[in-house]
């Protein structure tokens, strides 16, 4: 028994040895973005001198631009990827021991939900890197997955090891999976919807004909397309793990569908990522319209995954932790 408690105490301690990683990640890509904005800054104001003394306009331009790369900022960002591959390392030995303590796949309480949710949307993160530079996306990640397991080891932690009967299924390991996955594309999108607004603002904000601040952020336009693909692939899964929990709740309640607030936030969350994709390809709806229906869905996910299982009496109800 002691060794087991070792176990669990030992997955807590690494949790929160890649919460210290995490943080270092953060500050590594909040000085990418800031020695980026600050290199181009510095870039802009010497293009006039560059141009007056070499008498050549597009070769001084050249050289400025070279300037503009903002080494210091790249490299801080590069320093936060690597910090965020050695935190998802750890987080991924943190929940494997939670596993082997508990006997089972860590996902029976909140507690075990939140730290495999924050490494789920680790997981979506860096296996997008390796397709696209998502490392402006950094800090946002990080700062998300650092609250999820804040809240996760100071608030939901529970040492309880017992299954609620209805979970002691194969349908746990198969719908929670799925839904581990939406919850890191969702998350991921809505940062990316974020993101898109600031950029809106910025070029709305600049005066016509004017060239638009100096920024590391990707295109409007192509944070627009990011959003979309993402919840495109996003959005099949969701409707699988919808369809997986009602076949799990025949098998443990003798009923598909109850309207249980679980249900009923699940569906409410798949009709709102619906609409956005029907709007987009049909009505064309783009821009901000999108991305606000793509956060407000995001929002029905935190209703479904926070809100019923803490606050909603229920089937899905653990508010005991």
């Amino acid at each position: 028994m002691t060794e087991d408690l070792g176990l669990a105490q030992l997955s807590l301690l690494i949790v929160y040895l890649s919460m210290a990683v995490i943080t270092m990640a953060m500050i590594s890509f909040a000085v990418s973005l800031a020695g980026t904005r600050t290199s181009k800054l510095a870039a802009r104001e010497r293009v006039p001198a560059l141009v007056g003394s070499g008498g050549d306009g597009t070769s001084s331009a050249a050289d400025s631009e070279s300037v503009s790369e903002a080494p210091k900022g790249l490299r801080a960002a590069n320093v936060g990827m690597s910090l965020t591959w050695l935190a998802f390392a750890m987080l991924l030995v943190g929940v494997v021991l939670r596993g082997v303590w508990a006997g089972r796949v860590p996902w029976g309480n909140m507690y075990e939900f939140s730290i495999t949710s924050a490494l789920g949307t680790l997981a979506v993160f860096l296996v997008y890197s390796f397709f696209r530079d998502v490392r402006w996306l950094g800090i946002y990640v990080t700062t998300v997955v650092l609250l999820t397991l804040g809240v996760a080891v100071r608030v939901l932690y529970t040492e309880s090891a017992q299954l609620v009967p209805a979970l002691k299924s194969y349908w746990l390991i198969i719908h929670v999976s799925a839904a581990v996955i939406c919850g890191g594309a969702f998350t991921i999108a809505a940062g990316v919807a974020l993101t898109y607004l600031v950029q809106d603002r910025r070029l709305r904000r600049t005066p016509e004909g004017a060239e638009p601040p100096a920024s590391r952020l990707p295109s409007a336009e192509r944070l627009e397309l990011l959003n979309y693909k993402i919840l495109t692939f996003a959005f099949p899964l969701w409707t699988f793990a919808v369809v997986s929990g009602a076949i799990w709740a025949e098998s443990a309640w003798g009923r598909y569908w109850g309207w249980d607030p679980k249900e009923t936030w699940a569906f409410i969350t798949w009709v709102i990522y619906a609409a956005f994709l029907h709007a987009r390809t049909t009505a064309g709806w783009r821009g901000r319209r999108a991305a606000w229906i793509s956060l407000v869905g995001f929002l029905a996910f935190l209703i479904n995954y926070f809100g019923v299982n803490l606050f909603v009496q229920g089937l899905h109800s653990y508010k005991g932790f």
